[in-house]
């Protein structure tokens, strides 16, 4: 471990990654370089296809493209830095860059949240109040709704950064993760974390629980309207355009929660596995779990692809 002077400023941290063992560094390596391309691969196709068929062009697929373009980025944000450290022998973070990737990560991941609970509530208008679907999520409803979604997140980033800044790093500066994330940065601090610990445990909180609960709120209002419609096939037809999304939701804040609900003090290597899950591979799974299960979008999918090959 390197440590450094008490009175010296940390310059750079160093991130330990997801093991520390040479022979796994290659693999690794393999592996996430694949994962990369098949998320930049898939949500890239999930937007073309959207884009590209008149079918698609309704709220609830708006929304779709808006998250797997937020999903690019926020893939692009962790997984080439990791690909970099793979293969480097000493896998050093600037500490200006280590607080800009925390930065857009925060801005990126609560920014999936926020439209994760906008297209649940596409969701619920559109089995709840169907007659006035057309009229509450309109064009100008939408595009505000996404607008929303991108420009709160950064308060909240902004924040906990500005927070961060304040600390100082005069112990160590290895970083027990892949990525610069708030929890281990705060294991290294030599100065009170008082206040940074009451705001993930107060704003933090709020902004990742309320989110959720909304998300709940809407889907215990879906359940309740689909077991009153009269026919199976109906109730079939209505729960099979939530599946998909509810899948997404369960894959990213079971996640979510299992690793920032839970002390400091406990807070372990099975952390960063759970980090990859809402990370990296929800980024990934979700254009397979959208398309697999929507005719539509397969029918999209399948138009752009004889589109490209004729």
């Amino acid at each position: 471990m390197e440590r450094l002077n008490q009175t010296s400023r940390v310059s750079e941290f160093i991130l330990l990654g997801l093991s520390s063992r040479p022979e796994d560094q290659k693999p690794l390596f393999i592996l996430f370089f694949i994962i990369y391309l098949v998320t930049i691969t898939g949500n890239m196709l999930t937007i073309l296809a959207i884009h590209s068929d008149p079918h698609l062009h309704t709220p609830m697929y708006f929304f779709l493209s808006v998250l797997s373009f937020t999903d690019i980025w926020y893939t692009t944000s962790i997984v080439p830095k990791m690909l970099v450290d793979f293969l480097s022998e000493k896998k050093t973070i600037s500490y200006a860059g280590c607080l800009t990737q925390m930065y857009f990560i925060y801005v990126l991941a609560n920014t999936d949240s926020c439209l994760l609970v906008v297209m649940a509530y596409d969701r619920y208008v559109a089995i709840c109040d169907p007659f006035h679907y057309v009229t509450i999520m309109s064009r100008c409803r939408c595009v505000l709704l996404v607008v929303i979604s991108c420009s709160l997140p950064h308060l909240h980033s902004l924040l906990n950064i500005l927070l961060l800044d304040q600390l100082t790093f005069c112990y160590s500066n290895v970083v027990h993760h892949f990525l610069c994330d708030i929890n281990p940065l705060l294991k290294l601090s030599c100065s009170s974390i008082f206040v940074n610990d009451l705001t993930i445990k107060t704003e933090g909180l709020v902004v990742v629980v309320t989110p959720f609960l909304c998300i709940v709120f809407s889907y215990v209002r879906i359940f309740i309207s689909v077991l009153r419609i009269p026919s199976a096939a109906g109730k079939r037809k209505a729960f099979s355009t939530c599946g998909s999304h509810l899948t997404v939701v369960i894959l990213f804040y079971g996640s979510i929660f299992y690793v920032y609900l839970q002390p400091l003090s406990r807070y372990t290597v099975q952390d960063r596995v759970a980090t990859i899950v809402y990370t990296v591979l929800s980024s990934m799974l979700n254009p397979f779990i959208y398309s697999l299960r929507n005719k539509d979008m397969k029918r999209g999918l399948g138009k752009l692809m004889g589109r490209r090959k004729s």
